[in-house]
Protein backbone atom coordinates (compact mmCIF):
# COMPACT_ATOMS: atom_id res chain seq x y z
CA UNK A 1 0.00 0.00 0.00
CA UNK A 2 1.26 3.67 -1.07
CA UNK A 3 2.57 5.40 2.31
CA UNK A 4 1.45 8.79 1.59
CA UNK A 5 -0.87 10.28 3.54
CA UNK A 6 -4.10 10.58 1.95
CA UNK A 7 -6.09 14.02 1.70
CA UNK A 8 -10.19 14.79 0.87
CA UNK A 9 -12.27 12.40 -0.86
CA UNK A 10 -12.39 13.03 -4.50
CA UNK A 11 -15.03 10.92 -5.70
CA UNK A 12 -18.00 8.71 -4.58
CA UNK A 13 -19.40 5.47 -6.84
CA UNK A 14 -22.81 3.77 -5.40
CA UNK A 15 -24.52 0.70 -6.95
CA UNK A 16 -27.30 -0.86 -6.16
CA UNK A 17 -27.50 0.84 -2.72
CA UNK A 18 -31.46 1.80 -1.33
CA UNK A 19 -33.02 4.17 -4.24
CA UNK A 20 -29.81 4.93 -5.58
CA UNK A 21 -29.59 2.65 -8.93
CA UNK A 22 -26.20 3.92 -10.02
CA UNK A 23 -24.30 7.23 -9.63
CA UNK A 24 -20.56 8.90 -9.84
CA UNK A 25 -20.11 11.88 -7.76
CA UNK A 26 -16.69 13.93 -7.84
CA UNK A 27 -16.11 16.81 -4.80
CA UNK A 28 -14.36 20.11 -5.41
CA UNK A 29 -11.51 21.18 -2.46
CA UNK A 30 -14.13 23.57 -0.35
CA UNK A 31 -17.96 23.52 0.40
CA UNK A 32 -19.97 21.29 -1.08
CA UNK A 33 -23.53 21.65 -0.62
CA UNK A 34 -26.28 18.58 -1.14
CA UNK A 35 -29.93 19.58 -1.61
CA UNK A 36 -33.37 18.20 -2.29
CA UNK A 37 -36.48 17.50 -1.29
CA UNK A 38 -37.42 15.37 1.87
CA UNK A 39 -36.93 11.60 1.36
CA UNK A 40 -34.98 12.11 -1.76
CA UNK A 41 -32.16 10.12 -0.38
CA UNK A 42 -29.85 13.19 0.64
CA UNK A 43 -28.90 11.39 4.43
CA UNK A 44 -28.53 7.95 2.22
CA UNK A 45 -25.47 9.41 0.54
CA UNK A 46 -23.59 9.75 3.88
CA UNK A 47 -24.92 6.33 4.66
CA UNK A 48 -22.63 4.93 1.58
CA UNK A 49 -19.98 6.97 2.30
CA UNK A 50 -19.84 5.32 5.81
CA UNK A 51 -19.62 2.16 4.44
CA UNK A 52 -16.55 3.26 2.43
CA UNK A 53 -15.27 4.11 5.77
CA UNK A 54 -15.97 0.86 7.72
CA UNK A 55 -19.07 1.36 8.80
CA UNK A 56 -21.58 -1.79 9.96
CA UNK A 57 -23.01 -2.92 6.89
CA UNK A 58 -26.86 -3.43 6.80
CA UNK A 59 -28.05 -5.97 4.23
CA UNK A 60 -31.28 -4.14 4.15
CA UNK A 61 -29.45 -1.46 2.03
CA UNK A 62 -28.96 -3.30 -0.78
CA UNK A 63 -31.65 -2.70 -3.78
CA UNK A 64 -34.90 -4.32 -4.09
CA UNK A 65 -34.30 -7.30 -6.70
CA UNK A 66 -30.03 -6.83 -6.92
CA UNK A 67 -27.85 -9.15 -5.26
CA UNK A 68 -24.57 -6.55 -3.94
CA UNK A 69 -24.87 -3.08 -3.32
CA UNK A 70 -21.30 -1.26 -3.77
CA UNK A 71 -19.37 1.65 -3.01
CA UNK A 72 -16.11 3.05 -4.17
CA UNK A 73 -14.48 6.25 -2.16
CA UNK A 74 -11.62 7.57 -3.88
CA UNK A 75 -9.59 9.98 -1.32
CA UNK A 76 -6.63 12.28 -2.75
CA UNK A 77 -2.99 10.68 -2.66
CA UNK A 78 0.02 10.90 -4.54
CA UNK A 79 1.06 9.80 -7.18
CA UNK A 80 -2.30 7.91 -7.40
CA UNK A 81 -5.77 8.26 -5.19
CA UNK A 82 -6.85 5.96 -2.33
CA UNK A 83 -9.50 3.37 -3.85
CA UNK A 84 -11.58 2.21 -0.48
CA UNK A 85 -14.50 -0.64 -1.99
CA UNK A 86 -17.21 -2.18 0.46
CA UNK A 87 -19.66 -4.48 -0.98
CA UNK A 88 -22.93 -5.34 0.84
CA UNK A 89 -24.75 -8.60 -0.55
CA UNK A 90 -28.43 -9.13 -0.15
CA UNK A 91 -27.32 -12.75 1.85
CA UNK A 92 -25.72 -10.71 4.29
CA UNK A 93 -21.78 -11.21 3.04
CA UNK A 94 -19.73 -7.85 3.42
CA UNK A 95 -16.49 -7.37 1.87
CA UNK A 96 -14.57 -4.51 1.94
CA UNK A 97 -10.85 -3.59 -0.31
CA UNK A 98 -8.34 -1.31 -0.10
CA UNK A 99 -6.39 -0.54 -3.68
CA UNK A 100 -7.70 -3.62 -4.78
CA UNK A 101 -6.25 -5.57 -1.47
CA UNK A 102 -9.30 -7.47 0.46
CA UNK A 103 -8.91 -6.18 3.48
CA UNK A 104 -11.52 -6.38 7.11
CA UNK A 105 -14.25 -3.73 7.87
CA UNK A 106 -12.14 -3.15 10.90
CA UNK A 107 -9.04 -2.46 8.51
CA UNK A 108 -11.01 -0.24 6.14
CA UNK A 109 -12.24 1.56 8.67
CA UNK A 110 -8.35 1.98 10.56
CA UNK A 111 -7.09 3.04 7.30
CA UNK A 112 -9.98 5.36 5.59
CA UNK A 113 -11.47 6.28 8.82
CA UNK A 114 -9.62 8.84 9.96
CA UNK A 115 -10.03 10.92 6.50
CA UNK A 116 -13.73 11.54 7.08
CA UNK A 117 -15.04 13.20 10.18
CA UNK A 118 -19.45 12.75 10.45
CA UNK A 119 -21.70 15.44 11.86
CA UNK A 120 -24.95 14.63 12.62
CA UNK A 121 -27.92 15.88 13.98
CA UNK A 122 -27.23 12.98 17.09
CA UNK A 123 -24.14 14.64 17.98
CA UNK A 124 -26.26 17.69 19.17
CA UNK A 125 -27.91 15.68 21.94
CA UNK A 126 -24.38 13.70 22.89
CA UNK A 127 -23.11 17.41 22.97
CA UNK A 128 -25.52 17.38 26.16
CA UNK A 129 -23.64 15.32 27.94
CA UNK A 130 -20.71 16.84 30.21
CA UNK A 131 -18.30 13.71 29.61
CA UNK A 132 -18.73 14.52 26.05
CA UNK A 133 -18.14 17.95 26.67
CA UNK A 134 -14.78 16.87 28.61
CA UNK A 135 -13.77 14.89 26.11
CA UNK A 136 -14.36 17.93 23.08
CA UNK A 137 -12.33 19.90 25.63
CA UNK A 138 -9.22 17.57 25.70
CA UNK A 139 -9.73 17.19 22.11
CA UNK A 140 -9.39 20.75 21.33
CA UNK A 141 -6.50 21.01 23.76
CA UNK A 142 -4.27 17.96 22.69
CA UNK A 143 -4.52 16.62 26.20
CA UNK A 144 -4.62 13.19 25.11
CA UNK A 145 -0.83 12.70 26.83
CA UNK A 146 -1.89 14.40 29.93
CA UNK A 147 -5.01 12.15 30.11
CA UNK A 148 -3.06 8.98 29.28
CA UNK A 149 -0.67 9.56 32.26
CA UNK A 150 -3.82 9.97 33.95
CA UNK A 151 -5.52 7.16 33.12
CA UNK A 152 -2.22 4.99 33.81
CA UNK A 153 -2.02 6.57 37.55
CA UNK A 154 -5.23 5.14 38.46
CA UNK A 155 -4.93 2.14 37.12
CA UNK A 156 -1.84 2.01 39.05
CA UNK A 157 -3.48 3.15 42.13
CA UNK A 158 -7.07 0.64 41.56
CA UNK A 159 -4.42 -2.31 41.28
CA UNK A 160 -2.52 -1.59 44.28
CA UNK A 161 -5.98 -1.05 46.27
CA UNK A 162 -7.67 -4.35 44.84
CA UNK A 163 -4.17 -6.11 45.85
CA UNK A 164 -4.72 -4.83 49.43
CA UNK A 165 -7.85 -5.60 49.49
CA UNK A 166 -6.99 -9.38 48.85
CA UNK A 167 -4.50 -8.97 51.53
CA UNK A 168 -7.34 -8.18 53.69
CA UNK A 169 -7.40 -11.93 55.64
CA UNK A 170 -8.53 -12.37 59.01
CA UNK A 171 -6.10 -14.46 61.60
CA UNK A 172 -7.56 -17.90 61.54
CA UNK A 173 -7.95 -18.05 58.11
CA UNK A 174 -4.43 -16.55 57.25
CA UNK A 175 -3.19 -19.87 59.85
CA UNK A 176 -5.54 -22.56 58.00
CA UNK A 177 -4.40 -21.33 54.58
CA UNK A 178 -0.80 -21.41 55.79
CA UNK A 179 -0.60 -24.47 57.47
CA UNK A 180 -2.68 -26.17 54.74
CA UNK A 181 0.14 -24.42 51.99
CA UNK A 182 2.82 -25.88 54.51
CA UNK A 183 1.52 -29.62 54.55
CA UNK A 184 1.03 -30.05 50.82
CA UNK A 185 4.12 -28.15 49.60
CA UNK A 186 6.04 -31.12 52.13
CA UNK A 187 3.82 -33.75 51.33
CA UNK A 188 5.41 -33.50 47.91
CA UNK A 189 8.63 -32.77 48.53
CA UNK A 190 8.97 -35.71 50.61
CA UNK A 191 7.40 -37.67 47.95
CA UNK A 192 10.73 -37.25 45.56
CA UNK A 193 8.68 -37.76 42.36
CA UNK A 194 9.88 -38.45 39.09
CA UNK A 195 8.30 -37.67 35.99
CA UNK A 196 7.09 -41.17 34.40
CA UNK A 197 7.89 -43.27 37.57
CA UNK A 198 4.28 -44.29 38.08
CA UNK A 199 4.08 -46.04 34.44
CA UNK A 200 7.74 -47.59 34.99
CA UNK A 201 6.51 -49.44 38.50
CA UNK A 202 3.27 -50.67 36.35
CA UNK A 203 5.22 -52.29 34.01
CA UNK A 204 7.39 -53.94 36.30
CA UNK A 205 4.40 -55.16 38.67
CA UNK A 206 2.62 -56.34 35.66
CA UNK A 207 5.81 -58.55 34.65
CA UNK A 208 6.31 -59.79 38.03
CA UNK A 209 2.38 -61.34 37.71
CA UNK A 210 4.11 -64.17 35.19
CA UNK A 211 6.87 -64.69 37.15
CA UNK A 212 7.14 -67.91 38.45
CA UNK A 213 6.08 -69.38 34.40
CA UNK A 214 9.04 -67.29 33.12
CA UNK A 215 11.45 -69.23 36.00
CA UNK A 216 10.37 -72.86 34.96
CA UNK A 217 10.37 -72.03 31.11
CA UNK A 218 13.32 -70.62 31.68
CA UNK A 219 14.62 -73.31 33.33
CA UNK A 220 13.06 -76.07 30.65
CA UNK A 221 14.89 -73.97 28.07
CA UNK A 222 18.56 -74.03 29.34
CA UNK A 223 17.84 -77.51 30.37
CA UNK A 224 16.79 -78.40 26.14
CA UNK A 225 20.17 -76.31 25.02
CA UNK A 226 22.54 -77.09 27.51
CA UNK A 227 21.44 -79.66 29.45
CA UNK A 228 23.80 -82.66 31.28
CA UNK A 229 20.96 -85.18 30.56
CA UNK A 230 21.56 -84.25 26.70
CA UNK A 231 21.00 -80.99 25.91
CA UNK A 232 21.37 -79.38 21.73
CA UNK A 233 24.29 -77.87 23.14
CA UNK A 234 26.09 -81.91 23.42
CA UNK A 235 23.97 -83.20 20.05
CA UNK A 236 26.13 -80.58 18.25
CA UNK A 237 28.89 -81.25 19.37
CA UNK A 238 28.52 -84.82 18.31
CA UNK A 239 27.68 -84.20 14.68
CA UNK A 240 30.55 -81.87 14.45
CA UNK A 241 33.33 -84.09 15.86
CA UNK A 242 31.74 -86.88 12.92
CA UNK A 243 31.23 -84.16 10.05
CA UNK A 244 35.56 -83.72 10.82
CA UNK A 245 36.37 -87.14 10.63
CA UNK A 246 34.29 -87.08 7.51
CA UNK A 247 35.68 -84.30 5.60
CA UNK A 248 39.08 -85.86 6.15
CA UNK A 249 38.00 -88.86 3.60
CA UNK A 250 35.01 -86.94 1.82
CA UNK A 251 35.76 -83.35 1.26
CA UNK A 252 32.17 -82.70 0.26
CA UNK A 253 31.92 -82.45 4.01
CA UNK A 254 33.70 -79.61 4.48
CA UNK A 255 31.53 -76.84 4.47
CA UNK A 256 29.07 -78.63 6.94
CA UNK A 257 31.94 -78.03 9.48
CA UNK A 258 31.59 -74.49 9.71
CA UNK A 259 28.04 -74.46 9.71
CA UNK A 260 27.84 -76.77 12.67
CA UNK A 261 30.51 -74.35 14.53
CA UNK A 262 28.22 -71.77 14.15
CA UNK A 263 25.16 -73.21 15.30
CA UNK A 264 27.20 -74.44 18.35
CA UNK A 265 27.80 -70.79 19.08
CA UNK A 266 24.56 -69.78 18.27
CA UNK A 267 23.13 -72.46 21.06
CA UNK A 268 25.69 -71.38 23.42
CA UNK A 269 24.50 -67.30 23.10
CA UNK A 270 20.63 -68.42 23.86
CA UNK A 271 21.24 -70.26 26.40
CA UNK A 272 23.15 -67.19 28.31
CA UNK A 273 20.50 -64.83 26.93
CA UNK A 274 17.96 -67.06 28.69
CA UNK A 275 19.96 -67.41 31.96
CA UNK A 276 20.44 -63.33 32.20
CA UNK A 277 17.02 -62.98 31.81
CA UNK A 278 15.65 -64.77 34.22
CA UNK A 279 18.36 -63.70 36.66
CA UNK A 280 17.13 -60.30 35.80
CA UNK A 281 13.66 -61.32 37.14
CA UNK A 282 12.42 -59.31 40.36
CA UNK A 283 11.06 -62.26 42.46
CA UNK A 284 12.03 -61.22 45.49
CA UNK A 285 8.53 -60.71 47.29
CA UNK A 286 9.34 -57.66 50.33
CA UNK A 287 10.61 -55.65 47.17
CA UNK A 288 7.26 -56.29 45.02
CA UNK A 289 4.76 -55.50 48.04
CA UNK A 290 7.29 -51.81 48.38
CA UNK A 291 6.93 -51.03 44.85
CA UNK A 292 3.18 -51.58 44.94
CA UNK A 293 3.56 -49.20 48.14
CA UNK A 294 5.36 -46.65 46.25
CA UNK A 295 2.55 -46.95 43.30
CA UNK A 296 0.35 -46.54 45.69
CA UNK A 297 1.52 -43.03 47.12
CA UNK A 298 1.87 -41.80 43.78
CA UNK A 299 -1.60 -41.99 42.83
CA UNK A 300 -3.12 -40.81 45.86
CA UNK A 301 -0.97 -37.67 45.38
CA UNK A 302 -2.32 -37.83 42.01
CA UNK A 303 -5.77 -37.38 42.92
CA UNK A 304 -5.14 -34.68 45.09
CA UNK A 305 -2.93 -32.63 43.16
CA UNK A 306 -2.31 -33.45 39.31
CA UNK A 307 -3.02 -35.56 36.41
CA UNK A 308 0.63 -36.71 36.60
CA UNK A 309 3.77 -36.52 38.45
CA UNK A 310 4.73 -33.74 36.81
CA UNK A 311 1.75 -31.78 37.72
CA UNK A 312 1.74 -32.77 40.92
CA UNK A 313 5.33 -31.69 41.11
CA UNK A 314 4.20 -28.56 40.10
CA UNK A 315 1.14 -27.78 42.67
CA UNK A 316 3.90 -28.24 45.22
CA UNK A 317 5.73 -25.68 43.96
CA UNK A 318 2.72 -23.44 43.89
CA UNK A 319 2.09 -24.25 47.73
CA UNK A 320 5.34 -24.04 48.74
CA UNK A 321 5.74 -19.81 46.86
CA UNK A 322 2.07 -19.11 48.07
CA UNK A 323 2.72 -20.28 52.08
CA UNK A 324 6.21 -18.32 50.99
CA UNK A 325 3.72 -14.97 49.99
CA UNK A 326 1.74 -15.85 53.60
CA UNK A 327 4.46 -15.81 55.61
CA UNK A 328 5.33 -12.17 54.14
CA UNK A 329 2.13 -10.80 54.11
CA UNK A 330 2.39 -8.37 57.11
CA UNK A 331 5.32 -7.17 55.42
CA UNK A 332 3.15 -7.08 51.90
CA UNK A 333 0.41 -5.11 53.69
CA UNK A 334 2.84 -2.95 54.86
CA UNK A 335 4.82 -2.20 51.64
CA UNK A 336 1.09 -1.91 49.26
CA UNK A 337 -0.54 0.62 52.22
CA UNK A 338 3.36 2.39 51.89
CA UNK A 339 2.73 2.46 47.82
CA UNK A 340 -0.69 2.89 48.35
CA UNK A 341 0.16 7.18 48.90
CA UNK A 342 2.50 7.31 47.18
CA UNK A 343 0.34 5.93 43.76
CA UNK A 344 -2.37 8.68 45.43
CA UNK A 345 0.22 11.19 45.53
CA UNK A 346 0.92 10.39 41.39
CA UNK A 347 -2.62 10.35 40.68
CA UNK A 348 -3.27 14.11 42.19
CA UNK A 349 -0.24 15.47 40.20
CA UNK A 350 -1.56 14.19 37.22
CA UNK A 351 -5.21 15.39 37.75
CA UNK A 352 -3.59 18.92 38.80
CA UNK A 353 -1.31 18.68 35.39
CA UNK A 354 -4.52 17.81 33.31
CA UNK A 355 -6.90 20.78 35.19
CA UNK A 356 -4.42 23.07 34.67
CA UNK A 357 -4.37 22.28 31.36
CA UNK A 358 -7.63 22.38 30.95
CA UNK A 359 -8.12 25.97 32.23
CA UNK A 360 -6.07 27.53 29.79
CA UNK A 361 -7.85 25.08 27.13
CA UNK A 362 -11.16 26.76 28.28
CA UNK A 363 -10.42 30.25 28.57
CA UNK A 364 -9.35 29.80 24.62
CA UNK A 365 -12.33 27.35 24.01
CA UNK A 366 -14.62 29.82 25.55
CA UNK A 367 -13.55 32.82 22.86
CA UNK A 368 -13.38 30.95 19.79
CA UNK A 369 -17.11 29.52 20.60
CA UNK A 370 -18.51 32.80 21.65
CA UNK A 371 -16.48 34.66 18.56
CA UNK A 372 -18.33 32.17 16.07
CA UNK A 373 -21.30 32.13 17.76
CA UNK A 374 -21.44 35.88 17.83
CA UNK A 375 -21.21 35.73 14.13
CA UNK A 376 -24.82 33.36 14.14
CA UNK A 377 -26.82 36.01 15.96
CA UNK A 378 -25.65 35.69 19.61
CA UNK A 379 -24.72 38.24 21.48
CA UNK A 380 -20.82 38.73 22.65
CA UNK A 381 -19.54 36.25 25.57
CA UNK A 382 -22.67 34.49 25.61
CA UNK A 383 -20.85 31.17 26.44
CA UNK A 384 -18.37 29.95 28.81
CA UNK A 385 -16.69 26.44 29.65
CA UNK A 386 -16.51 26.26 33.21
CA UNK A 387 -14.61 24.14 34.89
CA UNK A 388 -15.63 22.60 38.34
CA UNK A 389 -14.18 20.12 41.15
CA UNK A 390 -16.34 17.92 43.32
CA UNK A 391 -15.86 17.12 47.29
CA UNK A 392 -15.64 13.65 47.98
CA UNK A 393 -17.92 12.37 50.64
CA UNK A 394 -16.50 10.60 53.77
CA UNK A 395 -15.78 7.48 52.30
CA UNK A 396 -15.23 8.13 48.80
CA UNK A 397 -11.65 7.89 47.27
CA UNK A 398 -10.22 11.46 46.70
CA UNK A 399 -6.72 13.08 46.35
CA UNK A 400 -6.12 16.08 48.42
CA UNK A 401 -6.03 19.40 45.48
CA UNK A 402 -5.23 22.62 47.29
CA UNK A 403 -6.12 21.83 50.64
CA UNK A 404 -9.66 20.11 49.30
CA UNK A 405 -10.19 16.43 48.98
CA UNK A 406 -11.50 15.95 45.47
CA UNK A 407 -13.23 12.93 43.96
CA UNK A 408 -11.21 11.65 40.60
CA UNK A 409 -11.50 8.87 37.93
CA UNK A 410 -9.55 8.09 34.88
CA UNK A 411 -10.25 11.14 32.59
CA UNK A 412 -9.20 13.16 35.97
CA UNK A 413 -10.24 15.12 38.76
CA UNK A 414 -11.85 17.93 36.61
CA UNK A 415 -16.54 18.32 36.27
CA UNK A 416 -16.95 20.65 32.64
CA UNK A 417 -19.60 22.17 31.94
CA UNK A 418 -20.75 24.67 28.97
CA UNK A 419 -23.17 27.03 29.98
CA UNK A 420 -24.94 29.34 27.63
CA UNK A 421 -26.15 32.79 28.55
CA UNK A 422 -28.44 33.44 25.10
CA UNK A 423 -30.39 36.51 26.84
CA UNK A 424 -28.57 39.27 28.23
CA UNK A 425 -29.38 40.11 32.07
CA UNK A 426 -29.87 36.32 32.55
CA UNK A 427 -27.28 34.27 34.30
CA UNK A 428 -25.61 31.72 31.91
CA UNK A 429 -27.11 28.36 32.24
CA UNK A 430 -25.66 24.66 31.15
CA UNK A 431 -26.25 23.95 27.59
CA UNK A 432 -28.48 20.64 28.44
CA UNK A 433 -30.99 23.07 30.01
CA UNK A 434 -31.64 25.18 27.12
CA UNK A 435 -34.83 25.00 25.86
CA UNK A 436 -34.78 26.36 22.31
CA UNK A 437 -33.60 23.39 19.50
CA UNK A 438 -32.30 25.75 17.35
CA UNK A 439 -30.10 27.78 20.12
CA UNK A 440 -28.93 23.99 20.54
CA UNK A 441 -27.99 23.91 16.94
CA UNK A 442 -25.87 26.83 16.71
CA UNK A 443 -24.09 26.01 19.36
CA UNK A 444 -23.66 22.53 18.37
CA UNK A 445 -22.42 23.83 14.92
CA UNK A 446 -20.20 26.91 16.09
CA UNK A 447 -18.24 24.37 18.39
CA UNK A 448 -18.13 21.84 16.04
CA UNK A 449 -16.78 24.08 13.38
CA UNK A 450 -14.20 25.26 16.42
CA UNK A 451 -13.22 22.01 16.43
CA UNK A 452 -13.00 21.04 13.05
CA UNK A 453 -11.09 23.97 12.63
CA UNK A 454 -7.95 22.36 15.00
CA UNK A 455 -8.41 19.20 13.24
CA UNK A 456 -6.50 18.00 10.60
CA UNK A 457 -9.57 15.03 9.14
CA UNK A 458 -9.35 16.60 5.72
CA UNK A 459 -13.39 16.02 4.86
CA UNK A 460 -15.76 17.18 7.60
CA UNK A 461 -19.59 15.93 6.89
CA UNK A 462 -22.13 17.87 8.43
CA UNK A 463 -25.75 16.06 8.09
CA UNK A 464 -28.75 18.44 8.69
CA UNK A 465 -27.39 20.09 11.56
CA UNK A 466 -29.03 22.84 10.85
CA UNK A 467 -32.28 21.32 11.37
CA UNK A 468 -34.37 24.11 13.73
CA UNK A 469 -32.38 26.65 12.52
CA UNK A 470 -33.91 29.40 10.99
CA UNK A 471 -33.87 31.49 7.60
CA UNK A 472 -31.95 34.78 9.85
CA UNK A 473 -29.38 32.81 11.46
CA UNK A 474 -28.83 30.57 8.12
CA UNK A 475 -26.61 33.29 6.10
CA UNK A 476 -24.22 33.50 8.86
CA UNK A 477 -23.75 29.35 9.41
CA UNK A 478 -23.07 29.12 5.82
CA UNK A 479 -20.22 32.21 5.58
CA UNK A 480 -19.10 29.78 8.88
CA UNK A 481 -19.09 26.88 6.57
CA UNK A 482 -17.78 28.33 3.88
CA UNK A 483 -15.07 30.22 6.04
CA UNK A 484 -14.37 26.26 7.08
CA UNK A 485 -14.04 24.82 4.14
CA UNK A 486 -10.72 26.90 3.23
CA UNK A 487 -9.02 24.89 5.55
CA UNK A 488 -11.09 21.15 5.25
CA UNK A 489 -13.04 19.79 2.49
CA UNK A 490 -16.41 20.18 4.08
CA UNK A 491 -19.66 18.56 2.67
CA UNK A 492 -22.62 19.66 4.08
CA UNK A 493 -26.58 17.56 4.16
CA UNK A 494 -28.65 21.13 4.20
CA UNK A 495 -32.49 22.65 3.83
CA UNK A 496 -31.93 25.82 3.68
CA UNK A 497 -31.36 28.03 1.21
CA UNK A 498 -28.78 30.48 3.08
CA UNK A 499 -26.58 27.89 3.64
CA UNK A 500 -26.66 26.35 0.24
CA UNK A 501 -25.76 30.17 -1.62
CA UNK A 502 -22.38 29.73 -0.15
CA UNK A 503 -21.56 26.26 -1.74
CA UNK A 504 -18.48 26.23 -4.34
CA UNK A 505 -20.38 23.03 -5.56
CA UNK A 506 -23.96 22.59 -5.10
CA UNK A 507 -25.84 19.16 -6.10
CA UNK A 508 -29.27 18.35 -6.39
CA UNK A 509 -30.45 15.25 -4.81
CA UNK A 510 -34.09 14.09 -6.80
CA UNK A 511 -36.32 11.12 -6.55
CA UNK A 512 -37.56 10.24 -9.99
CA UNK A 513 -39.49 7.26 -11.69
CA UNK A 514 -37.65 5.24 -14.24
CA UNK A 515 -38.89 1.95 -15.98
CA UNK A 516 -41.76 1.80 -13.29
CA UNK A 517 -39.02 2.00 -10.17
CA UNK A 518 -38.19 4.59 -7.89
CA UNK A 519 -34.53 5.54 -7.51
CA UNK A 520 -32.21 8.39 -6.54
CA UNK A 521 -30.65 10.91 -8.58
CA UNK A 522 -28.02 13.15 -8.03
CA UNK A 523 -26.20 15.72 -10.12
CA UNK A 524 -23.84 19.17 -10.20
CA UNK A 525 -25.56 21.90 -10.70
CA UNK A 526 -24.70 24.98 -12.80
CA UNK A 527 -25.53 28.32 -11.65
CA UNK A 528 -28.66 29.11 -13.36
CA UNK A 529 -30.05 25.65 -12.10
CA UNK A 530 -28.99 26.73 -8.64
CA UNK A 531 -30.74 29.57 -8.93
CA UNK A 532 -33.75 27.46 -9.74
CA UNK A 533 -33.22 25.39 -7.14
CA UNK A 534 -32.71 28.26 -4.13
CA UNK A 535 -35.82 29.75 -5.36
CA UNK A 536 -37.70 26.18 -4.59
CA UNK A 537 -35.60 26.27 -1.51
CA UNK A 538 -36.86 29.48 -0.41
CA UNK A 539 -40.79 29.14 -1.84
CA UNK A 540 -41.57 25.44 -3.13
CA UNK A 541 -42.18 24.40 -6.79
CA UNK A 542 -44.85 27.38 -7.26
CA UNK A 543 -43.02 30.43 -5.52
CA UNK A 544 -42.54 32.01 -9.39
CA UNK A 545 -40.45 35.11 -10.60
CA UNK A 546 -40.61 36.64 -6.98
CA UNK A 547 -38.68 33.43 -5.75
CA UNK A 548 -36.26 33.14 -8.61
CA UNK A 549 -35.38 37.34 -8.37
CA UNK A 550 -34.84 36.69 -4.68
CA UNK A 551 -32.95 33.29 -4.99
CA UNK A 552 -30.66 35.28 -7.84
CA UNK A 553 -30.33 37.66 -4.93
CA UNK A 554 -29.21 35.39 -1.82
CA UNK A 555 -26.69 33.99 -4.70
CA UNK A 556 -25.63 37.21 -5.86
CA UNK A 557 -25.00 38.43 -2.39
CA UNK A 558 -23.12 34.99 -1.09
CA UNK A 559 -20.94 35.19 -3.95
CA UNK A 560 -19.98 39.18 -3.27
CA UNK A 561 -19.56 38.07 0.45
CA UNK A 562 -17.32 35.66 -0.82
CA UNK A 563 -15.01 37.53 -3.21
CA UNK A 564 -14.71 40.08 -0.43
CA UNK A 565 -13.30 37.41 2.45
CA UNK A 566 -11.19 35.48 -0.20
CA UNK A 567 -9.90 39.43 -0.90
CA UNK A 568 -9.19 39.94 2.86
CA UNK A 569 -7.44 36.45 3.70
Amino acid sequence: MNEARPGRLLELAVVDLALIERLRLGFVPGLNVLTGETGAGKSLLIDALGLALGARADTGLVRHGAEVARVEALFERAPEPLICVREVSASGRSTARIDDETVTAARLAEIAGPLVELHGQHDQQRLLDERRQRDLLDRYGGHGAERAVMAEAVARWRANRAALAELAIDRSELERRLALHEHEAAEIAAARLRPGEAAEIAARLAAAEHIETVVRGGSVLREALTGETGGARDAIAVALRTARELARVDPRFGPLIDRLAAAEAEVEDVAAVARDLVADLDHDPAALAALEERLSLIYSLERRYGDDEAAVIAHGERARAEAERLRDLEAERARRAAQAALLLAEVAAAGARLSARRAETARRLTRAVSEVLEELGFPPGVFEVALGRRTAARDEPAVEIDGDAVVFDTAGIDELVYRIAPNPGEPARPLARIASGGELSRVALAIEVVLAAADETPTLVFDEIDTGIGGRSAEPIGRSLWALGRRHQVLCVTHLPQIAAWADAHFQIAKLERGGRTITEVRRLERDERILELAQMLAGPGGGRAAVAGARELLERAEARRAELAAGA
